[in-house]
């Protein structure tokens, strides 16, 4: 899996074009996000382990998504400046995309099929859903939208070893 992981294009909320390859060597943590959520809050903790870790090689990936009771309805400017106002977000943000559908972006098709969720489900149930990829891109880990950020801590310090 690793190889085609991390060579699926991506564009960060700025325009620039990107693959996880740009973050090779790194623990990643990919998740869709949403502005108007009951989840939203999770943002802190995300930029939280993104300030603790970064230095470590952990990287927090954050990908806005509409589908799930359209709670991400702006552009990307406006999603940026709200993670930016609201939450100090640093770590790299993502063009919206779909998760599920005909529409998934290519990573989350991937990563589903990679992280099954309950029962072996490839949906993704709701926003802040969470994917934790080691530093070879080989191995990824599926959280629940209410896992919380900072409960990732131990599983990330072990990858990061």
């Amino acid at each position: 899996m690793g190889a085609s992981l991390l060579n699926i294009p991506c564009t960060t909320i700025k325009g620039e074009q990107k693959t996880l390859g740009d973050f090779a060597a790194k623990v990643m943590l990919v998740v869709n996000t949403a502005s108007k959520c009951g989840f939203t809050p999770q943002y802190r903790g995300l930029e939280r382990l993104w300030q603790n870790y970064k230095d470590q090689g952990l990287v927090v990936l954050g990908f806005p998504c509409n589908q799930f009771g359209r709670q991400e309805p702006g552009d990307e400017g406006a999603i940026c400046a709200f993670c930016e106002l609201n939450y100090g977000v640093s770590f790299p943000l993502f063009k919206k995309i779909e998760v599920n559908g005909d529409g998934a972006h290519p990573l989350f098709v991937q990563l589903k099929k990679e992280a099954p969720g309950l029962l072996g489900s490839q949906r993704i149930k709701w926003n802040f859903t969470k994917f934790l990829i080691d530093k070879d891109g080989e191995r990824v880990k599926r959280f629940a939208p209410l896992t919380k950020p900072e409960d990732l801590t131990r599983e990330i310090e072990a990858l990061l070893k």
